[in-house]
This record gives structure tokens, C-alpha cells and sequence, in this order.
């Protein structure tokens, strides 16, 4: 609500709105005196409650090294390096270990990642395993 303005309890909600629609604009308003919601805490709270989980990628000899590079940089926030590395893992070995995510942001990063592979015609294929 705007410094300044005084509602009476008595004020029906049009009046209410139509004082605040009709209330001058005040520039010296602080903005930082507006308080988020505290959602973003409660997310994390969350999270750090939740069980973590190992993200896996599976080689195929379908998808390209480079999208799959592409892949973990965009949805698994790796560095270039680790990406490629991760990837030359994969590609030798069959199986690469990603990251450790909460379950969620794991389940919500690989959904996303294997729908992405999907769009452009791609079976890349990623797991997750409890830590």
C-alpha cells in the first residue's frame, strides 16, 4: 500500500481501488521499502531437506558430442570444460556422472534435457540415482 493514504475500514473494495487508482504518484517512493515474498527461501528450505541425487548421462551413437556438450552447459550449468570432459567420459565409457542435485531440480534438469534431445531427434538418455 502507498505511504500516505489512509483506508477506513468502512470502504467497500471498489472504493478502496478507485482511491488508489486515483491517489498521486509519489516518486519519492522507496521501492526497497516493498518486501518480497519469501517464497524463494521456502524453495530452498526445501531443497535442503530433499534427498540429493546423481545425475548420470548415457552415450548413444546417435546424439552428437556437440549437443550433447550443448546440453550440459544449458541445463546442467557445467563449464565448457566439464562439459566436454563429461562428455569424452560418456563417449569412452558408456556412462558419465553429471552433477548432484535435490531430487526435484534433478528430476526437473533430465525432463528438460530429454526433451530438448527429443525435439531435434535425439535419444539421449539421462539417469538419476540417489547419492
Amino acid at each position: 500500500m502507498r505511504k500516505g493514504i489512509t483506508i477506513p475500514i468502512s470502504d467497500s473494495p471498489l472504493r478502496v481501488i478507485a482511491r488508489l487508482a486515483t491517489a498521486p504518484y509519489n516518486p519519492g517512493m522507496n521501492l526497497g521499502d516493498l518486501q518480497e515474498p519469501a517464497v524463494h527461501e521456502d524453495i530452498e528450505q526445501l531443497e535442503a531437506l530433499e534427498p540429493l541425487y546423481k545425475v548420470f548421462v548415457h552415450n548413444d551413437d546417435v546424439t552428437p558430442y556437440d549437443f550433447v556438450v550443448m546440453v550440459l552447459i544449458r541445463f546442467f550449468e557445467l563449464t565448457t570444460r566439464e562439459a566436454e570432459q563429461v562428455t569424452y567420459f560418456a563417449h569412452i565409457s558408456g556412462i558419465a556422472y553429471v552433477t548432484t542435485l535435490p531430487r526435484a531440480e534433478a528430476e526437473k534438469r533430465v525432463g528438460r534435457a530429454q526433451f530438448a534431445a527429443s525435439l531435434e531427434g535425439y535419444p539421449l538418455t539421462f539417469s538419476i540415482e540417489p547419492e
